[in-house]
């Protein structure tokens, strides 16, 4: 999967200032800055939940086995 370098960054910069203009840009970065916080977030408790749910099933078929 190819990498954003430098001059690929500056060239998407150049577009956002042209789409959005100089006085908009940063109340866009800040969005998207929020958007990127907000999906990390999500993720992170999807996961943390998984791994709970996983452990529980592993711990009821481990009492299962016992009995």
């Amino acid at each position: 999967m190819p990498r954003i370098g430098f001059p690929e960054l500056i060239m998407i910069l150049v577009i956002a200032l042209v789409i959005f203009g100089p006085g908009k840009l940063p109340s866009v970065g800040k969005s998207i800055g929020e958007s990127i916080k907000e999906f990390k977030k999500a993720s992170s408790e999807i996961t943390k939940e998984s791994t709970a749910e996983s452990t529980a099933a592993a711990t009821k078929s481990e009492e299962k086995k016992e009995d």
